[in-house]
């Protein structure tokens, strides 16, 4: 059984999220899967991400410390997802590169979404350890 069931984010803005998400995602071989009124769904076989409208109808924040990282193929793909984020709307929070503090070696670059979330993009972290 997985440790995680679904991890979610929220956005103020579903469209302009979906933009941003769909081209980031879709660098690392992940696209949407579901998506209705007000969130989008993403995945391989299963849906694992979502972004969605906070059900408080306050505007979306992201969390001091709060993180998604999702895993790349390659050295690669980070840069590509990384690039793509920043073509829509993203924050750079960390130029593709290694990071030392890691227990292994790892590619990896940060952004901050249209809404603040941050996001990883990671090759060679813990799913692949």
């Amino acid at each position: 059984m997985a440790l995680v069931d679904h991890l979610s984010l929220g956005a103020s803005n579903i469209e302009r999220a979906k933009l941003f998400y769909d081209a980031v995602l879709n660098e690392v071989g992940i696209s949407a899967i579901a998506g209705g009124d007000g969130f989008v769904a993403y995945g391989q076989d299963r849906i694992e991400f979502l972004i969605l409208q906070p059900f408080n109808e306050e505007i979306a924040t992201g969390g001091n410390g709060t993180h998604v990282a999702f895993a790349a193929p390659s050295e690669e793909a980070v840069k590509a997802a990384h690039a793509a984020g920043l073509a829509n709307g993203a924050r750079d929070e960390g130029a593709p590169g290694p990071r030392d503090a890691y227990p292994m070696p790892v590619f990896t670059a940060f952004l901050r979404d249209p809404d603040g979330n941050k996001v990883e993009i990671i090759h060679n972290g813990f799913s692949t350890a």
